[in-house]
């Protein structure tokens, strides 16, 4: 075998090789690709969480707002107690300032 043939042989198995490892990359992206109901699924998935996930906010604003409506009244009803607490002190100082006059 002289110098031509073997820079001839080595180039068509580089060239084959070369084929065929454009082939296999080929048959891996398209085996690997996914469908176009594969990414319908999907989007129509991520709408879904999207949605849930605005209504679960929205619940939450609802939650939080009821909660802060819930704190106002406790502590209205927290100050009138006090104040209820108070008078009843003084009703009671008066009453025995009362009874000991007589």
């Amino acid at each position: 075998m002289n110098r031509t043939e073997f820079v001839t042989i080595t180039t068509i198995i580089l060239f084959g090789v070369f084929v065929l490892g454009w082939f296999a990359s080929w048959l891996i992206g398209r085996l690997t690709r996914p469908s176009q109901a594969d990414i319908r699924d999907l989007t129509r998935r991520l709408r879904d969480t999207e949605r849930e996930r605005d209504m679960a906010i929205s619940l939450l604003k609802d939650r939080e707002a009821t909660l802060a409506a819930t704190q106002g009244e406790l502590n209205a009803a927290l100050e009138g107690l006090r104040e209820s607490r108070t008078e009843i002190e003084e009703l009671r100082d008066y009453i025995e300032r009362k009874l000991a006059r007589r």
